[in-house]
């Protein structure tokens, strides 16, 4: 492909990797928002401005160890291409609008790592996937709303005992107040994680195309880029599965709400650290369950949270096999 071609081009992959991270935003809006919108301590769009905000400057305090996973350790970085790229993101993207449209909870996260799959199966088969990566992250998928689940259960307990004295009405005057602190450290959480993943998609596209020099690093331009797409998709919201997340699963109050927050919170942050590309979107859930089971079992609509649990297994080989079907049609064009 000569260069006044492919430079053209991978400005477009970069576009439309950076809409993705856009759409990230919106639909995972709930996830930050939902509990402190259900209880009633913020309107919705006051919400998801405070959310965005915690959003953008979630770089300034975590490193760029998920970007590096999703750049080299899901599939081959030698096997990427523009094609692979493009293909990748519209199995993320299309699967993101579908979920949208109908207000299913799934994950971006993972459908952006079946993208990944689904390119890299269909350009050399099996061959392409770096097997430790794409394990430890499709372990995430069963331990992040399990660890959510236990630690905003915990947070409950303790939390009940703590203030086990206390007036309902001063109870819910605290943690009305402490909302807004668990919301920003979710936020941040998801910030922190979420947006990473569109850098190591960007991050591998340039140093495919011999643009990052001879060693793979995230460049600051790209980090600033994704962090502004997810806080703008975050500030337009994703109302349907806000009232999903936030009312059809448990009713909450805010001191559950903090809760469910800071255990989401806590698990985000664990993982980050650890650059594993959580779903946040599972924590979260995990969390609400957890503080509605701790409530009483009936609280939980656990029919719903079934139907999630579906959509959550799957997102990976719905978005791999758009992504292999947008890679053999683009083949036909290249």
């Amino acid at each position: 492909m000569d260069a006044s071609l492919a430079f053209p081009l991978l400005i477009g992959l970069i576009a439309v990797a950076l809409f993705f991270d856009f759409l990230n935003g919106l639909h995972d809006a709930a996830n930050s928002i939902a509990t402190i919108v259900s209880t009633r301590v913020l309107r919705p769009q006051y919400a998801v401005a405070w959310a965005a905000f915690f959003n953008f400057i979630a770089f300034l305090f975590f490193g760029l160890h998920v970007a590096e996973t999703l750049g080299t350790g899901i599939i081959d970085p030698g096997i990427v291409s523009p094609l692979v790229i493009f293909a990748a993101l519209m199995g993320a993207i299309v699967w993101n609008i579908v979920t949208w449209i109908f207000g299913i909870p799934s994950s971006s996260s993972h459908a952006l790592v079946g993208g990944l799959v689904g390119a890299g199966l269909a350009k050399v088969g099996f061959s392409s996937i770096v097997w430790g990566g794409l394990l430890k992250t499709a372990g995430a998928i069963v331990m992040s709303p399990m660890i959510g689940f236990l630690l905003a259960l915990f947070l409950v307990l303790a939390v009940s005992w703590i203030f086990v004295r206390q007036t309902p009405f001063a109870v819910d005057r605290t943690f009305r107040i402490l909302q807004f602190v668990s919301a920003s450290l979710y936020s941040l959480g998801h910030g922190g994680n979420d947006a990473q993943k569109t850098m190591g998609i960007i991050a591998v596209l340039l140093y495919s195309q011999g643009y990052l020099g001879g060693s793979f690093h995230i460049p600051f331009w790209v980090v600033i880029s994704c962090q502004t797409a997810m806080a703008l998709g975050t500030l337009f919201g994703g109302w349907r599965i806000v009232h999903t997340m936030g009312s059809k699963i448990t009713r909450l109050n805010p001191m559950q709400g903090f809760c469910a927050e800071t255990g989401g919170a806590l698990t985000l942050f664990g993982a980050t650290w650890l650059g594993i590309p959580v779903s946040t979107t599972h924590t979260i859930t995990g969390a609400i369950v957890g503080v509605g089971a701790a409530r009483r079992v009936s609280a939980v609509r656990w029919g719903l949270a079934g139907n999630i649990v579906v959509a959550w297994v799957i997102t990976l080989p719905a978005a791999a096999l758009i992504s292999a079907f947008f890679y053999f049609v683009g083949g036909l064009f290249a």
